[in-house]
């Protein structure tokens, strides 16, 4: 499992980045094609929170993206 920092395409909602649409890892962009899970982490020490998506991609990979609400930031793994 990696904690890469990468680029993510959202749907915006109310909690601001509600659902990844796509992401570029490296310079390839690969499409969400699927959700397949979602769920919420939090730090009991410090609180911080991060909403995950498990999801199937354009290359037929399943990718776990995790967006750092805190940072504001996405990370794969």
């Amino acid at each position: 499992m990696t904690n890469e920092r990468i680029k993510v395409i959202a749907h915006a909602g109310y909690r601001g980045e509600e659902s990844p649409r796509a992401f570029v890892r490296g310079e390839v962009r690969i499409e969400v094609m699927k959700l397949l899970d979602l769920w919420t982490e939090e730090n009991a020490l410090t609180g911080r929170r991060r909403r995950c998506f498990r999801v199937k991609g354009s290359d037929w990979r399943t990718y776990t993206l995790c967006h750092d609400e805190a940072e504001d930031a996405w990370h794969l793994g």
